[in-house]
């Protein structure tokens, strides 16, 4: 585990592949505790492979977001929430709260329900949910891994303007690193002290954010069309 100013996570030279089609080229990405860095680019730029590479590097200290977080559509929201923390738990422990949720998990379950405004539907089956409250429960799924970094995809993508910026500030406030992808260019401003914009297969941006102009984003937006 890195420990004072050492990097959590170095890529030198790398390149990714999904499958076989090579996705980002000679990657050259520095991450220290205490950064939170938006990852921004156009849909298909390799955002979710760089997450995903990032959360093999050290899955022990990660706590996953992923974009599609495959919740189990007939299990209610707080079963849907508590699988975040299985492998934390013996089988048996486990088997009990499918079965009737016990108190001590439940007061976990609820308080992290109570952050997202989702709490009134701790028994609902998440099929009966709409999308907006889906991704909550995918992010409820997420906090309780409790592990020190935040690793995003797309976590807010489904709600609104004002609910993705709640929903961000409460991820800075309970995780010190973090690196979450954003389609929303002014919300990843605001929450970041860096942005990394990804383009044509490298690293085409990585700035610090008071030094990011608005006319560097948009070009990263516009580069694949010229």
């Amino acid at each position: 585990m890195a420990t004072g100013n050492q990097p959590l996570f170095k890529l030198t030279n790398k390149t990714l592949a999904y499958g076989e089609a090579y996705i980002l080229n000679d990657l050259n990405l520095t991450i220290r505790r205490g950064e939170r860095i938006a990852l921004i680019g156009r849909s298909g730029s390799g955002k979710s492979t760089l997450l995903k590479h990032l959360r093999s590097l050290s899955p022990e200290l990660v706590t996953w977001c992923p974009q599609n977080p495959a919740l189990v559509p007939m299990f209610s929201t707080f079963h849907n929430i508590y699988a975040g923390c299985l492998s934390e738990h013996s089988f048996a422990y486990n088997l009990l709260n499918l079965i009737r949720p016990q108190s001590k998990a439940l007061e976990v379950v609820r308080d992290i329900a109570r952050s997202l405004s989702i709490e009134e539907y701790l028994k609902t089956p998440v099929e009966h949910m709409s999308g907006g409250q889906q991704q909550r429960v995918g992010l409820g799924r997420a906090l309780i891994q409790k592990s020190p970094v935040f690793l995003g995809d797309e976590p807010v993508s489904a709600v609104d303007e004002y609910q993705a910026g709640e929903l961000i500030r409460l991820i800075s406030r309970e995780y010190q690193t973090s690196v979450i992808a954003l389609h929303d260019v002014s919300l990843a401003l605001e929450y970041a002290t860096r942005v990394v914009g990804l383009s044509e297969g490298r690293i085409w941006l990585d700035v610090d954010v008071s030094t990011a102009s608005s006319e560097q984003i948009a070009a990263l937006y516009t580069e694949a069309d010229e």
